[in-house]
């Protein structure tokens, strides 16, 4: 633009236009003063309402007769009594600019669900649990498989396989693997998702009798619950997990071994490698520093292939989280479990000291627990 105007002539205006790809019109537009807007004041139209009809119509709308009538009923009967105030579009208009219209049917208000915020720094105190379905013999025969998962260490601490997702069935397992675990009371929590069974009374019940606080995640968000989630993808895409399974004897003898593999053989990631039964059991630095010596003797024998110095001691991680904050105040004492309170459905809960039940585990049928 400034270029064109500063070496236009008379008739040179178009070609120079064209050159640069520029519109005559928008440089003519262009070269026009910049006139100052005003804004545009509607004036009120010869059919409108006054401010005293208006408010007329508002009284007769808020009298005790007419209160809890819609307009058009309103309308209905001012017409009978040889009565016009206004079209029945006008008084939703007066009540809308009064903030007097909205949805008279009952909403559904659901509760804003707090942030589960759980961190473990040993074995024994968070678990995770959840269910996934196995395929059966047939379509549409499926087998429960119940999954307790200890948070800090990975390793399956109780499972079970069943033929449907039953409250009493879960409460049993989760009393068996606490008695095996050796859990007292105010020791852990049990983290899980919002299933029917796990929101149960039979289990509210139970973590008040074992003193076991309760947490569970978010209505349809599955990352609050991650690691039992991750586990089931790990556990679902071994080679020796069939697409069907022949019966629920056969679901639980290939549960039971791979189970074995996860828990004992299994190096998880998540752990520098270490199998979880290594760092449930205490075994972690000693097999640590089993590694770091054979990584000095292979880098006092070859100390040219580690082009980064010497090798250093692989840690544990020290705490693991579900949900960590965005920003932490400090580092947590150790054993310190962080419970969300305000769960709309459940909290923390306590209880009178551990009770143990005198069910025999050999009379739950259904019940495959880890040895």
């Amino acid at each position: 633009m400034t270029a064109i105007d500063a070496v236009t002539t008379n008739g040179e205006t178009s070609a120079l236009c064209q050159s640069v790809g520029l519109a005559r019109a928008t440089l003519y537009r262009r070269r026009q003063p910049v006139r100052p807007s005003t804004p545009t004041v509607r004036a009120a139209s010869s059919r409108a309402l006054v401010p005293a009809e208006r408010q007329a119509v508002l009284d007769v709308l808020h009298s005790e007769r007419f209160v809890d009538q819609s307009p058009a009923e309103v309308q209905a009967t001012l017409l009978e009594e040889q009565t016009y105030l206004c079209s029945t579009r006008t008084m939703y208009r007066i009540l809308d600019a009064a903030q007097e219209v909205r949805e008279r049917r009952d909403q559904a208000r659901h509760p804003a669900y707090a942030k589960p915020e759980l961190v473990a720094t040993a074995p024994n105190q968070i678990w995770s649990w959840d269910i996934t379905k196995l395929k059966g013999p047939i379509p549409y025969l499926y087998y429960s498989l119940y999954v307790i998962l200890d948070l800090f260490s990975r390793y399956v601490v109780g499972w079970m396989v069943a033929t449907h997702e039953n409250a009493r069935l879960a409460q049993r397992l989760i009393e068996a693997t606490c008695r095996k675990q050796r859990i007292g009371p105010h020791q852990i929590t049990i983290h899980a998702d919002r299933g029917a069974p796990m929101r149960s009374k039979l289990l509210i019940d139970l973590y008040a009798d074992l003193c076991i606080a309760v947490s569970h995640s978010r209505p349809r968000v599955s990352n609050d619950n991650p690691f039992s989630e991750a586990h089931f993808r790990t556990f679902k895409y071994r080679p020796e997990f069939p697409d069907r399974f022949g019966s629920i004897e056969h679901s639980r003898r290939i549960s039971r071994d791979l189970f074995a593999w996860y828990n004992d053989d299994h190096h998880h990631s998540g752990l520098s490698y270490l199998t979880p039964a290594d760092v449930h059991y205490g075994r972690a630095a000693t097999v640590l520093e089993g590694r770091h010596q054979t990584r000095l003797a292979a880098y006092a024998a070859h100390p040219e292939r580690f082009v980064q110095g010497p090798p250093r001691l692989e840690i544990l991680p020290h705490a693991v989280w579900i949900n960590p904050p965005a920003k932490s105040t400090g580092q947590e004492a150790p054993g310190t479990t962080i419970v969300t309170p305000d769960d709309p459905q459940h909290g923390g809960i306590s209880g009178p000291p551990l009770i143990i039940g005198t069910t025999s585990i050999s009379t739950i049928n259904s019940m495959e627990l880890l040895q």
